[in-house]
């Protein structure tokens, strides 16, 4: 079973202005946080904050379609995905899976989804053509981490309380082999090419490496500390592990699977993901709640994103691939209509905005760090409102009257 739901984000932080607008054609991260059941969607040219997505129960697993188009997050308190339209940064759907979802995986050409239902020990296959879900296929005890080569013929999925992966046969749904690996994996990726997983092992600071030949292990990487999530570069030759215990991340050379570089970020790091051209990694850390921007390039923290406030019981968490592989376009582009009884136009707009309503109401515009930036009253018919004065970037325009409160997204240009 499922249901449309529609949702408008605000957000937290401590600015005074409308953030700028994403670039056409940027790079986007989809950094989940648990603690205030919001998504923080990212510029990834300019490191910055543009959107929220907000309403998700406890979002935690995500990964982004090839294309950009959908970004699908599992909400653990809700057991369901919510599908996230990335031209609008809405959720237009949410599907019900199996109990406490986790990691969750699309396939290279966005027509599959696995996720893993880690209270019934089972894996769920989405068909994104109609959202349908399969039976849950049994997989070993407490299932977590998930991915799926780039041919898409098999899945992998790490069990944390089994010490195995299993792989399904993605033709038929069925596990073709169980493989042995460390204590409790959490994290699992696959390489670019697509001949080699590896699984990070944090109750024994290993990752194991499997070859999908033959799936079994290959080879043994010993990490100085328990790692969690994992990422491999664009052409394939490093590989990244968060390190919670040591607040680091560790970088990992593929052609000798050694230790080359460890790297200071924030507290308790977790999801971890590389972006399309290889120049920069994204680090969540969830006791700062704040991202990590990895200089690639020198193995140094360039830039710090606030992603929440640890004081509020942020929890930003980001397991999964959170950063879409092709370039998407982001910011409004349209006029929106909000009820039959209310309308705005233009949006996006320069100077001044028109607003049209059946009732008075009282106009505030937010900005996306939810503070109010302007406030007017609103006369029943067409009201004129002067946005010239206001920062450039995505706002909220909110409209009370006596029985209701609406909401939508405006870009000031």
């Amino acid at each position: 079973m499922k249901k449309t739901v529609f949702i408008i984000g605000l957000l937290s932080l401590t600015s005074l202005v409308c953030l700028p607008i994403g670039k056409a054609n940027a790079q986007t991260a989809y950094v989940t946080n648990e603690g205030t059941n919001n998504i923080y969607v990212i510029d990834v040219t300019t490191n910055i904050v543009t959107d929220i997505i907000s309403g998700c129960n406890h979002p935690y697993g995500v990964s982004v379609s090839s294309d950009g188009a959908r970004v699908y997050v599992t909400t653990q308190a809700a057991n369901t995905v919510s599908v996230i339209n990335t031209a609008t940064n809405t959720v237009i759907d949410t599907i019900e899976v199996g109990r406490f979802p986790g990691g969750i995986s699309v396939s290279s050409d966005g027509m599959n989804v696995y996720v893993a239902s880690q209270d019934d020990n089972a894996v769920r296959h989405i068909t994104t053509s109609n959202n349908n879900v399969s039976a849950g296929i049994p997989v070993g005890t407490f299932p977590l981490g998930v991915c799926i080569i780039p041919n898409g013929t098999k899945v992998y999925v790490a069990n944390m309380n089994s010490n195995t992966v299993s792989v399904i046969n993605s033709v038929n749904d069925s596990v073709s082999a169980t493989i042995a690996v460390g204590k409790s994996p959490s994290g699992i990726t696959v390489n670019p090419v697509g001949n080699k997983v590896y699984v990070v092992n944090r109750g024994d600071s290993t990752i194991s490496v499997i070859n999908t030949a033959t799936d079994q292990v290959s080879d043994t990487i010993k990490l100085g500390s328990g790692g969690h999530c994992v990422c491999v570069s664009p052409d394939g030759s490093r590989v990244y592990v968060t390190t919670p215990f040591t607040n680091t991340l560790t970088v990992i050379s593929t052609t000798t699977n050694t230790v080359i570089d460890t790297i200071g970020v924030g507290q308790g790091p977790n999801g971890v993901s590389v972006s399309p051209d290889g120049s920069k990694v994204y680090v969540v850390n969830t006791g700062s709640a704040t991202v990590s921007v990895i200089n690639t390039g020198n193995n140094s923290v360039a830039a710090t994103i606030i992603t929440g406030t640890t004081a509020t019981g942020s929890m930003v968490e980001g397991f999964g691939n959170f950063i879409s592989t092709y370039p998407v376009v982001t910011g409004l582009v349209s006029p929106d209509k909000m009820s039959p009884d209310i309308a705005v136009y233009p949006n996006p707009a320069e100077n001044d905005i028109t607003v049209e309503s059946t009732q008075k109401s009282m106009l505030e515009i937010l900005n996306i760090q939810g503070q109010t930036v302007l406030q007017q009253q609103i006369q029943q018919g067409k009201t004129d409102v002067d946005i010239s004065g206001l920062a450039k970037g995505v706002c909220i325009l909110k409209l009370s009257s006596n029985d209701k409160t609406e909401m939508i997204k405006i870009v000031k240009e």
